[in-house]
């Protein structure tokens, strides 16, 4: 079984987590910026994990035989801090990088004027860069969140069928399908959605354009759930394609728009990354 997890935050995972996934049939990632935890209180604070992202994370990926890449952007809750929104403006030195293959996380958290302006404003440099977006649907009023999404979104440059929407669930999915984007399902312990409940929507509404990613991060999360997820589909009935589709071809479809995906098993090229390593120790 080969897995393609869409959206995991391993900057807030350990060499261990790697390890585990690859065993359990986890062969690429793409892993998008975020909001980690503490607030950040410069544009310089943003660049040097968008650095990490492109840097470090695909190195400590590669020791695991895993392939990284990323998304880039100004993440839905600092956009509304008026210290991070310059951010807006650094963004296409990144998005030009080979490793970056969509704009994101974008979207919504508190569905503010700041939001509404950061969204459109990164939609427009999909747009420009010719890549598609993830888009971020607000943890509250997820409906009302996905419905100003999507107005945002035809309003835009960019068209709804380069549009990843996540966070998806039962009170979102029809209508993010019926309007054209890309369905994103976020798998979680014990909020979001679970196996079983992934299950029943695929059932409900197949397989085309659906993808399921764990987004493990700094909480109560696991980055296993990709591969649970698709042993509740063997389980229920669905078959080894149906898996295939949603946990490998999928992803690698939406993301292959950038035309950056590159998916050939890593071979670690060097011991170190800017003179560090994953090792500790003499040993």
């Amino acid at each position: 079984m080969r897995i393609f997890d869409p959206h995991i935050h391993m900057t807030s995972r350990t060499t261990d987590d790697y390890e585990a996934m690859y065993a359990a049939g986890v062969r690429a990632l793409v892993e998008p910026a975020f909001w980690l935890g503490q607030p950040r209180t410069s544009p310089a604070s943003f660049f040097d994990y968008f650095d990490a992202l492109l840097g470090w994370e695909p190195f400590r990926a590669a020791q695991y035989g895993i392939t990284h890449h990323c998304t880039i952007a100004l993440n839905p809750k600092e956009a509304n801090d008026p210290r991070c929104t310059p951010v807006l403006d650094a963004l296409p030195r990144y998005l030009v990088k080979d490793g970056v293959v969509a704009v994101g996380e974008i979207g919504y958290d508190s569905m503010t004027p700041a939001e509404d302006t950061a969204l459109a404003t990164q939609l427009q440099l999909a747009a420009d860069h010719e890549l598609p977006a993830l888009v971020h649907t607000p943890h509250r009023d997820k409906l009302m969140g996905l419905r100003r999404t999507l107005d945002v979104v035809r309003e835009s440059a960019l068209p709804v069928d380069r549009v990843l929407i996540d966070h998806l669930n039962e009170t979102t999915v029809k209508e993010a399908k019926d309007a054209g984007s890309w369905l994103g399902f976020s798998v979680y312990p014990d909020t979001k959605m679970d196996e079983d409940r992934m299950v029943d929507i695929l059932r409900s509404y197949g397989t085309e354009k659906v993808l399921v990613n764990s987004a493990a991060d700094w909480g109560k999360s696991d980055p296993l759930k990709t591969r649970r997820v698709a042993d509740a589909m063997l389980k229920a009935g669905f078959d080894e394609d149906d898996v295939d589709l949603v946990l490998w071809r999928n992803p690698v479809a939406f993301y292959g728009l950038s035309g950056r995906l590159q998916l050939d098993a890593p071979a670690p090229e060097a011991v170190t990354h800017e003179g560090n390593s994953i090792l500790r120790g003499g040993a």
